[in-house]
Order: structure tokens, then C-alpha cells, then sequence
């Protein structure tokens, strides 16, 4: 089990794709759970602590690339590691 003294610190942006800026390899190899309003979520693709949204894949939609379109949720968000 990992101790709580070496691991980084949480950004306030992250996202799970790897095309995007806020992509950080180094935080994901931890296991961090998101808790959105009050509910811990499994489904996060992106998440933003200060602006306060998550965004989640879209069950069926893609866009013009082949990716899961990604619904913006706003709300309090909390991010912790597991």
C-alpha cells in the first residue's frame, strides 16, 4: 500500500484522453476517485475543482473523429486518491 507522504499532488484540471493538455500520466498511474455531488462517480473523462464540472461519455454519440461525445455536468467536485 502506498503511503499518503509520496504521493503528488491533485491538479485542478485532469483529463483521462490522452490528446488533451490537461493529460497527466504521472497522477493517473494513482487510483483517484471523484466524488461529484456528494455521489462518487466511476464514468469521469475530464474534471475542472475550481469551475466546478465534471464531463462524462455520452452512451451512444461519437463525433467526427470516433470519440464518445462528452457530457458537461456542473457541480461541486471533490477529487481524492483511492
Amino acid at each position: 500500500m502506498t503511503d499518503k507522504t509520496d504521493l503528488p499532488a491533485i491538479p485542478d484540471h485532469l483529463s483521462i484522453n490522452l490528446r488533451s493538455k490537461f493529460y497527466n500520466e504521472e497522477i493517473l498511474q494513482h487510483d483517484i476517485g471523484v466524488r461529484f455531488k456528494g455521489k462518487e462517480r466511476n464514468d469521469v473523462e475530464e474534471y475542472c475543482i475550481s469551475e466546478g464540472w465534471i464531463k462524462t461519455a455520452a452512451p451512444k454519440a461519437l463525433d467526427r473523429f470516433g470519440q464518445p461525445m462528452l457530457i458537461k455536468s456542473k457541480g461541486e467536485v471533490e477529487v481524492f486518491f483511492r
